[in-house]
């Protein structure tokens, strides 16, 4: 993906003799070649190929990593702008679209020049690496428009309105540095060392226009096709995520539980956002060490399903539907009434859904340093689930859902949301444009 050991100044021995090798085996007319020219062919200046089959396309009527099948790993971050320039926020999108076009297709971030004196256009840690289905999503938080009331680049009257302070809820532990923040970008690849490289290249375009205000991993397992991935808690998580095409049309005409009824904005919203959607993430810390102790039979009470199969409590397979409506011999609800599912389900919340894409993270352990309710012990994991939800508006979408399930939802005595942020992703990229250009006109 770019000169073998980054545009720096002193290579190691082995390095030079590596990659002398490889350019030297890539034929002649290679050495008359620019670096994107041989990434283009699929061989980069390391001599090594490249699969060309795992690429996501950049541009289109969407941003790919919304609907795009779920990837291995992802890294998101959350930026500051510190220029208050206009100017300077244009340039950053213009170079950020650039970039992660480049990156998507496996190339470096910029073109590199010929030679080793010169600045570094990349930091090379990918090099070699395939595209590993790489997306690049962005998002506009409310601070972009106006902070502290004040209107720093001219854009507060194009706020859409569905682009709303998110409430605090009940139970809200939020950390100010993992809260917010003017614009988001998440990286999500199959390798976790991709993502990594894009976000870090991101960041470096951004200096002195943009700061990293706080980041996450995270990672899902690799699960095959038509499978619904577990999180840390073990049972599976997205089993009522709408479907991925339109089902039958309604009376109304709207396809019910489709995306484009769910997670697109249609014509209710402003022409840049045509085509894009609203995300809401939050970092759910899990007290897995007190959610290991209790029986499975708990658990399952707790979520409303079975733990192996995702079944609703007392059926075979996890798309059976819910029938919350069930009762045992004693009238009692078979889905319990603060179960999870019940609280999630559209059924109970007036046919509000959500698109699901969330990761698990595993931030280590912490010991007696930060004691997090419910629990407050010493030992804890430093782990569990970057929710991020995406839909066309998060009044009628995640805060419809979750009030109700901040208040009454069992699950809430293992769960603590300590971060969170919303921001409107844009439509897609059109040949030309930069992210985000119908907001600057």
């Amino acid at each position: 993906m770019g000169c073998p050991f980054g545009p720096g100044k002193f290579p190691s021995r082995r390095g030079l003799l590596g990659a002398a090798g490889g350019l030297l085996a890539a034929a002649g007319a290679a050495r008359a070649a620019s670096p994107d020219q041989l990434i283009a062919k699929g061989v980069n200046p390391a001599g090594q190929a490249q699969g060309r089959g795992d690429i996501i396309p950049f541009r289109g009527r969407h941003q790919a990593g919304i609907a795009t099948p779920l990837q291995n790993h992802t890294f998101l971050a959350a930026f500051d702008i510190v220029s208050d320039k206009r100017a300077d926020l244009v340039i950053l999108l213009r170079k950020w679209t650039d970039a992660a076009e480049r990156l998507s297709k496996g190339q470096t971030a910029e073109p590199l020049s010929p030679g080793l004196d010169h600045a570094a256009e990349d930091s090379g840690e990918a090099m070699g690496l395939a595209p590993a289905r790489l997306t690049v999503t962005f998002g506009f938080g409310p601070g972009l428009f106006s902070r502290d009331g004040h209107d720093r680049f001219g854009l507060a009257s194009h706020r859409p309105e569905a682009l709303i302070d998110l409430p605090r809820f009940n139970g809200d532990q939020l950390v100010e540095n993992r809260t917010g923040g003017d614009l988001s970008v998440q990286a999500c690849a199959d390798d976790p060392q991709v993502a990594f490289h894009a976000i870090r290249q991101l960041a470096r375009l951004a200096y002195n226009i943009a700061e990293i205000r706080w980041t996450q991993t995270g990672f899902t397992a690799n699960a095959a096709a038509n499978d619904t991935p577990r999180n840390l808690m073990g049972f599976k998580d997205g089993t009522q995520n709408p479907a991925a095409r339109p089902a039958a049309e309604d009376s109304g005409g709207a396809y019910t539980g489709s995306l484009d009824q769910v997670v697109w904005v249609g014509d209710d919203g402003p022409e840049w956002m045509r085509g894009g959607s609203y995300a809401v993430v939050r970092k759910i810390r899990m007290a897995l060490e007190h959610w290991d102790r209790t029986d499975v039979a708990f658990q399952e009470e707790v979520i409303g399903r079975h733990k192996y199969s995702g079944a609703p409590i007392g059926k075979q397979s996890e798309f059976d539907a819910l029938d919350l409506d069930r009762t045992d011999n004693d009238g009692n609800p078979i889905i319990a009434e603060n179960a999870h599912v019940r609280l999630a389900a559209a059924e109970t919340n007036d046919g509000a859904q959500i698109l699901r894409r969330g990761y698990s993270y595993n931030d280590g352990t912490n010991i007696t340093a930060e004691r997090w309710p419910p629990w407050r012990q010493g030992m804890e994991y430093d782990a569990g689930l970057l929710f991020i939800c995406y839909q066309r508006d998060p009044r009628t979408g995640f805060v419809k859902l979750f009030e109700n399930m901040a208040k009454f939802d069992t699950l809430n005595q293992f769960t603590t949301h300590v971060g969170s942020g919303i921001f409107a992703v844009p439509r897609g990229v059109s040949p030309g444009e930069f992210i985000g250009q119908g907001l600057f006109g």
